[in-house]
Order: structure tokens, then C-alpha cells, then sequence
């Protein structure tokens, strides 16, 4: 009710902003549900489908100043704001691209009941990054080496952050892929204890905070 009395005192134009609003949310949500019940059903039925296509990118050896910590889904949120404004300071240079893009390591699972660690990174220009490293004590700087990648594209984030049903499935179609890749190649294989399950932030094209940032999820593999 509280929800209704807003709304009728709204002007048409807002209220067909917050009503749009509202079925894309919906829409959104159903679209997800709908992956849920494909997946189910596939792997009751013994068909094996990968929800969201996968592809692999080349990516060079970058120097990173990092954040990192034991944290459990609440923390990891938490961890993530930490970051963030620390990385808004004007002294820290934008680098354009993926490349120079925000992502997040999981080093283990991060949950109600497991802790991770998780580490959010900003690559940072090689020939400066000793002297960011002393102008914030606070992050770690280290160089990760150049790798290849596979990936899924999730589109924005939105709002709320990457809903984890979405993530769930891009890293079940990531794994149902090196599979794949296994049987084809014996020397294929992943190495995601080396280098880290991680999602990119990339700024949205126009930027938006209600649609949040285009995000993908990436195993590194040799």
C-alpha cells in the first residue's frame, strides 16, 4: 500500500518512468528464472547446454595494485565499496579498455559459508606503478603475467550487482566449455588456481548507474 500511494502521486511522466522501470526489472528476472528451469531440465534429461556462449581473448602482463581479503558475500559487497573509493582518487591514472578496466579475483569460494579470499584489482601503467604502490599503502602491487582467457559476456550488472544465479550459470558454461576444449586438445587444460576466476568491469556506453557497469566472467587457462 505504502508502494501505491507513492505512485499515484506521481506526475504521468514519472510514473511511466518508475512503471518501465518495473517490468524490466520483471522481464529481467523471468529471463533468469528461464535459465534456471532450461539448465535443471538439461541436466535431468542428460543433455548438456551451455547458457551463455563462450569465447577466449589474448591479455597482456599487466602491473596491479590489489586489494585483497577473507570475506563471505556480505564482506565481498563491503570489500567491493572499500575499493572503489579508494580507486576514485584523481592520482590514480584511467587507462582506456579492458586493459585498464576494474576486476575482481575469487580465490575460493565466497558465500555464507565460505570466505574466499576475494581480491579486487586496477591495472595501473607499468612505468608508474612503484610510485602509485607508495601513494596507497593501503593496496598491494604485483604484475600478473600475459595469459589467454575464456570468457562470457553478462551485459550490465545493474543496479544491484551481478545477479548470482547469471554468474552461476556463465561459470557453468566456462567449465562445460574447457570440457569440450579438453576432449579436442590433451594439452588443454585450465589453471584457475593460478591466476584466479574473475569478473571485469567495464564502464557502461553511455554510462549508467541503473544499468551499473557491462561485466564479463573470465578463467585464465594455458
Amino acid at each position: 500500500m505504502a508502494t501505491v500511494k507513492d505512485l499515484v502521486e506521481l506526475d504521468p511522466a514519472q510514473l511511466a518512468e518508475r512503471v518501465t522501470a518495473h517490468w524490466n526489472e520483471a522481464a529481467t528476472e523471468h529471463a533468469v528464472r528461464q535459465e534456471v528451469v532450461t539448465a535443471l531440465v538439461d541436466r535431468l534429461t542428460g543433455r548438456s547446454t551451455v547458457m551463455y556462449e563462450v569465447a577466449s581473448r589474448e591479455m597482456p602482463a599487466r602491473s596491479l595494485l590489489c586489494l585483497k581479503r577473507n570475506v563471505d558475500e556480505t564482506g565481498a559487497w563491503a570489500l567491493g565499496k572499500e575499493f572503489i573509493g579508494i580507486i576514485r582518487d584523481p592520482r590514480l591514472p584511467r587507462m582506456p579498455g579492458r586493459r585498464g578496466a576494474m576486476f575482481s579475483i575469487y580465490w575460493g569460494q565466497v558465500s555464507a559459508d565460505s570466505d574466499g579470499p576475494m581480491e579486487f584489482c586496477k591495472p595501473v601503467p607499468d612505468t608508474e606503478a612503484d610510485a602509485l604502490a607508495e601513494q596507497f599503502p593501503e593496496l598491494t602491487l604485483r604484475v600478473e603475467p600475459a595469459h589467454r582467457e575464456a570468457y562470457v559476456d553478462l551485459g550490465p550488472a545493474g543496479p544491484d550487482g551481478i545477479d548470482p544465479t547469471r554468474f552461476a550459470l556463465a561459470e557453468q558454461a566456462l567449465w562445460a566449455w574447457a570440457e569440450r576444449q579438453g576432449t579436442d586438445d590433451e594439452q588443454f587444460s585450465l589453471n584457475p588456481g593460478d591466476l584466479g576466476l574473475r569478473i571485469t568491469y567495464l564502464a557502461s556506453e553511455p554510462p549508467s548507474e541503473a544499468t551499473g557497469p557491462d561485466c564479463d566472467v573470465a578463467v585464465p587457462f594455458a
